[in-house]
């Protein structure tokens, strides 16, 4: 069969339409109509007087805006004070976090003046860890205040191997990119979470807010990039179920600006290609079925195939508008609409706008073009362990 560069086009055209709508809108459909059909399992939480010894872990650089309002928050959960050990480890801090951790004979500070990245900390500390569970949750993330028991409640399940709670970004009434954007998309994020937890395990969680059992602790290699995904992705790999505890939220405020965003998604980006590579064995669905479903689907075509098709997508349609039916020309005003406003939102993007979803097309492009750089990042070996910590807004 012969094809001309004009049928190409249109198979490339209507295979990157394909994938950018199947990751960001068809698997989520999917996994909402799997559900609909699995058995409802009623969760089981423990009474008061059996809840485990736990610790809580916060790995702290440089965290001086935020590390008082933490340890304030952590002591006023709602968990047995006799069983809850603090950790916070502080390597490489120069500013007076560990001068203000010192000041609580309730929390045992690590601290060590050499630098050598968040997972390197942790690695060094979980030898000091005797509790059975152990939480995970940066410095600037609030918990509320059943937060823990919501959490170590799961463990029931022997088959649990690990829970995350919800993050949540500070709702304001008017936002710049950074915060709507942000916003708006762990919104949709949580709900693909929850799906996944549901179905079958959850595929990655977030640094804000996660626990897990500690015997099943696997140190990562200490470059790295994102290591709670790694962790969470190892232990589900063993066979046990990741949960997603909506009831567990972790808020912290949106990036301060658009260039911290920026900077955040392309060290994510980066990490997620590590990522992908080192959890290879995790495409084999022969192997790990649904797990695998889940993990191409909702991590791995975001991280390599959908901002291919993007742009793919873009640039078929232009080669097809000079040929094509009037359909394509109509696919093409759409195109240049969408990024007219993504530009639009860039000039905008410092101002505080009511209508949350005027900074969508913005910040979706700017999600998958961090993915360029951060490829390329990866490539070129520049994505750094002990990255500069993305400035927070205050609240």
């Amino acid at each position: 069969m012969y094809f001309n560069s004009y049928d190409i086009a249109l198979i490339l055209f209507w295979t990157s339409l394909g994938i950018l709508f199947y990751t960001y809108i068809g698997y989520g459909i999917i996994i909402y109509i799997f559900n609909l059909f699995m058995p409802k399992t009623k969760r089981n939480f423990q009474s008061s007087n059996e809840w485990p010894h736990i610790t809580f872990l916060v790995a702290a650089y440089n965290e001086s805006d935020f590390i008082l309002e933490k340890i304030y928050n952590t002591i006023d959960l709602d968990y047995p004070r006799e069983k809850l050990q603090f950790f916070v480890v502080s390597d490489g801090s120069d500013d007076d976090t560990p001068d203000k951790v010192k000041k609580f004979n309730n929390v045992r500070l690590f601290h060590q003046a050499e630098r050598k990245g968040k997972i390197h900390a942790v690695n060094r500390v979980m030898h000091f860890v005797d509790t059975p569970y152990v939480v995970f949750s940066d410095a600037n993330t609030m918990l509320n205040k059943s937060a823990l028991k919501q959490m170590i409640g799961h463990y029931r399940d022997e088959k649990v191997g690990g829970v995350s709670g919800e993050k949540r970004i500070v709702d304001k009434a008017k936002d710049n990119a950074s915060g709507s954007g942000e916003g708006l998309y762990w919104k949709y994020e949580s709900f693909l979470k929850r799906m996944d937890s549901d179905l079958h395990s959850m595929v990655g969680s977030a640094g804000e807010l996660f626990s897990i059992r500690t015997s099943l602790y696997e140190p990562p290699k200490e470059d790295m990039v994102i290591e709670d995904f790694y962790i969470s992705m190892r232990i589900a790999a063993r066979g046990f179920k990741f949960v997603y505890e909506p009831n567990a939220m972790a808020t912290e405020t949106a990036s301060a600006s658009v260039i911290d965003e920026w900077k955040r998604k392309v060290r994510i980006s980066a990490g997620g290609i590590q990522a992908i590579i080192r959890l290879s064995t995790l495409l084999n669905m022969f192997k790990y079925g649904m797990l695998s479903f889940q993990y191409i689907s909702h991590r791995v075509l975001r991280w390599t195939l959908a901002p291919l098709s993007l742009l793919i997508l873009f640039v078929a349609n232009v080669y097809i508008v000079a040929f094509g039916p009037a359909l394509y020309s109509l696919f093409m005003m759409g195109q240049l609409f969408f990024y007219l406003m993504a530009a639009l939102g860039y000039f905008l993007r410092d101002q505080n706008i009511s209508i949350k979803g005027f900074f969508v097309p913005f910040y979706f492009a700017m999600m998958n073009f961090a993915v360029y750089a951060g490829v390329f990042r990866y490539i070129n070996k520049k994505q750094a362990v002990t990255w500069e910590k993305t400035k927070r807004a205050i609240a």
